[in-house]
């Protein structure tokens, strides 16, 4: 049994998403980030930054925190969506890491510029439009080239991507000029696993 500690952020979804999609047996604890539960020391023993997701696997007795980290371990635990061959699995981490390491950020420095923060900060705000804006471009243009982000199978690329680009309207983003990438959202948003994950803390919040 695996234990999901998270939140309704793009990056706690990234999880939920996967659990839902590999059907491994689990279950979610709700962690409430305005209270600060992120930070008390049992919640630290798991996820040192104090950052969610964190998940616990009863069958290894591991902790795993990192979204992108958990993805992978997901991934080799069930055996689906990411391929054993080596330059299919390299592709798909690839692009996994571009979300870790610049999707994510970016956006969510878009978010607090535009929602965040009580003072205008106009030359960060123009920034982080501008750099959300080539993001979305480079993944437009990729859509070009394969059905889905890690190629023509749909991956733990494509998890880790779409809690957060879904958020394009929050980000004052015009979806429309990213046809493809429009089509790949609405294409991924009718998983029946993805809208379960997206909706997985929902009586925690109701």
């Amino acid at each position: 049994m695996i234990t999901l500690y998270t939140a309704a952020t793009p990056n706690g979804h990234k999880a939920a998403i996967m659990l839902r999609e590999t059907a491994l047996p689990h279950e979610v604890q709700a962690v409430d980030l305005g209270k600060g539960e992120q930070h008390t020391p049992e919640f630290v023993a798991l996820s040192p930054n104090h950052k969610i997701p964190v998940i616990a696997d009863a069958d290894t007795g591991q902790a795993i925190f990192e979204s992108g980290a958990i993805l992978i371990y997901l991934a080799d635990k069930s055996g689906l969506f990411l391929a054993a061959d080596p330059a299919r699995r390299s592709i798909a981490l690839q692009w996994l890491f571009m979300q870790v390491g610049h999707v994510g950020p970016m956006l969510g420095q878009l978010w607090w510029s535009r929602h965040g923060t009580k003072e205008p900060n106009p030359p960060a705000l123009e920034r982080y439009t501008r750099e959300t804006n080539r993001l979305y471009g480079v993944i437009d243009r990729r859509l070009g080239e394969a059905r889905f982000i890690a190629g023509e199978e749909y991956s733990i690329a494509d998890i880790a991507m779409f809690p957060w680009l879904r958020t394009h309207g929050e980000l004052g983003i015009d979806i429309d000029a990213y046809p493809r990438l429009k089509d790949w959202l609405d294409r991924i948003d009718s998983r029946p696993a993805v809208l379960q994950g997206l909706r997985i803390l929902k009586p925690h919040r109701d």
